[in-house]
């Protein structure tokens, strides 16, 4: 019993620790283009509000776009993990 909750917290940990490292890139693109709009409008005193989702819109697509392949390979590796121990915690 103690083998399989120890092995369900390293998969639970594992999972999440998956999860942020897959989307940190793209929310850290996101925080990136934002800062630079905000400084932007800043700068030039232009404060419409609409300014920034289509540029933040478009890096965030080109960045999923991008890293694509790494995130599937990450979210296979995790999966097969998952799934290769599932027979340990049916019995």
């Amino acid at each position: 019993m103690n083998e399989t909750v120890l092995s369900l917290y390293d998969i639970l940990s594992g999972a999440v620790w998956t999860m942020l490292s897959v989307s940190l890139p793209i929310l850290l693109v996101a925080m990136i283009v934002g800062l630079l709009i905000g400084i932007l409008q800043t700068a030039t005193s232009i404060q419409e509000q609409t300014l920034i989702f289509i540029p933040k819109i478009l890096a965030v697509f080109m960045c999923i776009i991008i890293l694509s392949p790494w995130i599937g390979q990450r979210m296979l590796v995790m999966t097969r993990e998952i799934l290769g121990q599932l027979e340990r915690f049916i019995q």
